[in-house]
């Protein structure tokens, strides 16, 4: 009896709304341990995905996380990693007939992205399960896109959703590319609690006054030496000129052990998730170096992620 009254205890203290980190690994290259970036909010049995790598349908059937409990997507950049899984999400929605409509929340290019999934669903739509008369819906009827723009706030259930342009790309101020590609950094704030999270970025003035003050921060995190190895292994063969477009990116457009912490520490949160972990799946020993690195800044309390951990 008292350990039972101690569950239900723990049950009843359990916050009405958890992040979940569904896949962690950093970057495009499969590593076999961690699923590609995904996460979902839960909220009072509803799910909302913050990004969509690959994979994240199988993570969200490990998580206990229903399909047709999807209420909307929000997208932080259009990299491939982190849209990878958003076919198999629209797709086989459609294949079980769920037919509310899915908002899709993200950066510029967002409209796009999805007419092109539409369209490559409406052969199999159209066939339906192969019984005369019987197509799906059709998959433009169930799915909507908001594009959003640096320093929105905008209003989803009862959550309130703020975006900042990060620092994953540095196309110039107000050039075309600026204006057609962008990569955001999003904050949710319920009534119980408050989660920022940086999607892919590098040190950003931008991003620390959004998150200023949040109960949660879910940080992305690079480990430059373990991915310049994992690079090296992967490609062998790659050409300097493309190599050195690599190390720029991996340097200036990712966080750091140390910039992680200073950028919680300016922040002032009350917590730090880390995700995002690029350089392979962490032995113990790479793990406290990590936290260690994160504390000189960050006095909070700190854990590195893994794939279907619940904050």
């Amino acid at each position: 009896m008292a350990m039972l009254a101690t569950a239900v205890a723990a049950a009843h203290n359990q916050p009405r709304t958890a992040f979940m980190t569904l896949g962690t690994m950093g970057g495009p290259v499969p590593d076999g341990h961690r699923s590609q970036p995904a996460n979902a909010i839960v909220h009072n049995a509803t799910t909302y995905l913050v990004d969509t790598g690959d994979g994240t349908v199988e993570q969200m059937a490990r998580a206990g996380l229903r399909l047709s409990a999807v209420r909307a997507i929000f997208l932080s950049h259009l990299h491939v990693d982190h849209i990878g899984g958003l076919a198999a999400i629209l797709g086989l929605r459609n294949q079980t007939e769920v037919r509310d409509v899915l908002t899709i929340y993200g950066p510029p290019g967002t409209r796009e992205l999805v007419a092109g999934l539409v369209a490559s669903l409406q052969p199999s739509a159209k066939a339906g399960y192969g019984i005369p008369g019987k197509s799906w819906t059709p998959p433009e009827n169930i799915v909507s896109v908001i594009e959003l723009q640096d320093g929105e706030t905008i209003r989803v259930d009862d959550m309130k959703v703020s975006v900042a342009q990060n620092t994953h790309y540095d196309f110039a101020p107000g050039s075309l590319e600026d204006r057609n590609y962008k990569s955001f950094a999003l904050r949710f704030d319920l009534t119980e609690r408050s989660i920022a999270y940086t999607g892919d970025t590098g040190p950003s003035p931008a991003v620390e006054r959004l998150a200023l003050g949040a109960d949660l921060l879910v940080s992305e995190m690079i480990d430059i030496d373990a991915t310049l190895d994992r690079v090296a292994h992967t490609s062998p063969n790659m050409p300097a000129s493309v190599k050195a477009t690599m190390v720029h990116h991996l340097t200036t457009h990712h966080l750091t052990p140390e910039e992680v912490g200073a950028l919680a520490a300016r922040a002032k949160v009350k917590a730090l998730a880390v995700t995002h972990i690029a350089g392979g799946m962490p032995d113990a020993a790479r793990t406290r170096a990590y936290s260690a690195a994160i504390a000189k800044t960050f006095a909070g309390p700190v854990t590195i992620a893994n794939d279907l951990d619940r904050f």
